[in-house]
């Protein structure tokens, strides 16, 4: 179960970015995860609340943003949405897209802290 060392990190530059602030709570940490992330959000979740015991963050919440995959067509020469991550081909032309610009984050991108 990789997401509980995941989590561990998490924690991790949560705690350093507070008290790099001056935080004395952390009320919310939010992420972005990726559809390619290869990150189960359930068990993701499950394993915050192991690594934020006994830690300042141990009542903080971890609000998660699912981030879609979008690939560039080169064929149609634009972004696009993927509907499924099982199938890299642009939904427009169904050619091979193999530049993902999106969709593989792990990425805690703000905190919500009490001073």
């Amino acid at each position: 179960m990789h997401e509980l060392s995941i989590a561990m990190s998490i924690v991790e530059i949560a705690q350093e970015e507070a008290t790099r602030c001056g935080a004395l709570e952390v009320i919310a940490v939010h992420l972005k995860l990726g559809a390619l992330s290869g990150v189960m959000e359930d068990a993701l979740r499950s394993s915050y609340e192991m690594a934020a015991y006994d830690t300042p963050l141990k009542n903080s919440e971890l609000l998660v943003e699912q981030v879609p995959v979008k690939v560039y067509c080169a064929t149609c020469c634009e972004e696009q949405s993927l509907p499924s991550i099982q199938d890299l081909a642009c939904p427009q032309c169904g050619g091979p897209t193999p530049q993902v610009l999106s969709g593989r984050e792990i990425e805690v991108f703000a905190l919500e802290i009490t001073q």
